[in-house]
């Protein structure tokens, strides 16, 4: 099946070549989305007026507008819209964007916010940028009805607004949840007492309960279980608190093979917020079934497993870890930050890693639907566009490129890239 995708050749009259939208089946993916236009930059809309750029409203909700306007009008033009979104991930690297987002949001997607991840990073693609917004929607037709999910227990706060779940055909979207009651602030039950100096440790606190008390509970009440799950992205304020996070998942999720991808994260929406996870699953009769892909490569390059289903290829997110231990490039890449030398080296280890896995599944990185590019510093990207063009040409990079506070999961870590990539023929 050929892939239906909008791009531009040259993003920014650079080499780059951009896919904004991609068309799979029933399903649309909008990746990467910053207020500017791809071929001139940031417009006035989005500034404001030259000579007085504080004139109208907050420089944010101009980029919220600008954003969710040009979605809405993709959508269409694959004959959907915003009622038909089932995910929507949010970067910010500024708290404050975040109010003024939401105001956009309402106004643009009404009554129906699909379930919904925002965290804090250091920042996003543009330098001027205070949101980067991805979107993954359905084409509306019959067997794929969106189905809103509202658990007790798994809420979201007013401001928000976005549904816990929505069930899709087979697969269980539930929005990034936290340890903590909306507007209230963490729960105690997953909290270490201040007056504690050793009942537990915060992160695995955190962790297990909103495994047991949001994650578990949206999937019941979707018609799914834990062990239905597909993909999880864990993201973590302190990434020193992998192992221990890990360990808590790991209680739950040892036997269940699940997709994992762990992020640094710069903050959360509550204080004190530590961890964040969203979840991708199937429902209990899912026609759909998982498999885990299995390849030969180094163990610690990825927290979780591969996992194939249906018409999707959905591995955890890949650093590039030699069978060595240590990173692809780690003598050299030091030296060389005016070659994007880090960026080259491991984008080309981790798209080994990916076309190893699709290959091993039947697909290729020619089906890729989506890479989410979590970086140390903004100035690697050139070296993965040169890994990219080298390795695949002018085809188009459905990429969203955001870089995360440091320090990363493993020492000299420039990349972790999270995929989504199609299986079908």
């Amino acid at each position: 099946m050929v892939l239906d995708v909008k791009s531009v050749d040259r993003l920014l009259g650079t080499p780059v070549p951009y896919a904004y939208a991609i068309k799979a089946g029933p399903w649309i993916f909008l990746t990467g989305h910053e207020a500017y236009d791809w071929e001139t930059g940031i417009p006035d809309e989005v500034t404001g007026p030259p000579g007085f750029p504080l004139h109208g409203r907050h420089r944010s909700r101009r980029e919220g507008d600008f954003i969710l306007r040009r979605m809405r009008r993709v959508l269409g033009e694959f004959g959907s819209d915003l009622s038909h979104a089932v995910r929507l991930d949010q970067y910010y690297p500024v708290p404050r964007a975040v109010a003024s987002y939401h105001l956009a949001r309402h106004a643009e997607f009404g009554d129906y916010i699909p379930p919904s991840t925002s965290v804090v990073m250091e920042r996003c693609f543009a330098a001027d940028a205070t949101i980067s917004t991805s979107l993954i929607a359905v084409v509306p037709e019959a067997g794929y009805e969106i189905h809103k999910i509202h658990p007790s227990g798994v809420a979201s706060a007013p401001t928000s607004g976005f549904v816990p779940a929505v069930v899709c055909h087979d697969f269980v979207f539930v929005a990034g949840q936290m340890a903590h009651n909306p507007g209230l602030g963490l729960d105690q039950r997953g909290h270490v007492p201040e007056h504690s100096a050793w009942a537990g440790i915060e992160i695995c606190k955190q962790t297990e309960f909103l495994i047991i008390e949001k994650l578990r509970p949206a999937l019941e009440a979707a018609g799914s279980s834990l062990e239905q799950s597909l993909k999880a992205q864990i993201y973590l304020a302190n990434i020193e608190d992998a192992p221990d996070c890990l360990d808590a998942w790991n209680q739950y999720y040892a036997d269940i093979p699940c997709a994992v991808t762990v992020v640094p994260t710069k903050s959360f929406a509550t204080v004190g917020g530590i961890v964040e996870i969203n979840l991708i699953a199937l429902t209990n009769g899912a026609a759909r079934k998982k498999q885990v892909v299995e390849t030969d490569i180094p163990g610690m390059a990825a927290y979780g497993a591969c996992i194939k289903v249906g018409e999707f290829l959905l591995p955890s997110g890949l650093i590039a870890i030699g069978r060595d231990g240590h990173i692809a490039g780690r003598t050299i890449s030091p030296g060389f930050a005016g070659l994007a030398h880090a960026g080259h080296i491991q984008a080309e280890a981790i798209y080994d890693y990916a076309e190893a896995l699709c290959q091993a599944a039947g697909t290729t990185m020619a089906k890729l639907l989506r890479a989410q590019y979590f970086v140390a510093d903004v100035a690697v990207f050139p070296g993965v566009a040169m890994a990219w063009s080298t390795r695949f040409g002018r085809q188009p990079h459905p990429f969203v490129c955001v870089q995360t506070p440091t320090p990363m999961p493993a020492p000299g870590t420039a990349v972790i890239a999270d995929f989504w990539i199609s299986t079908l023929q």
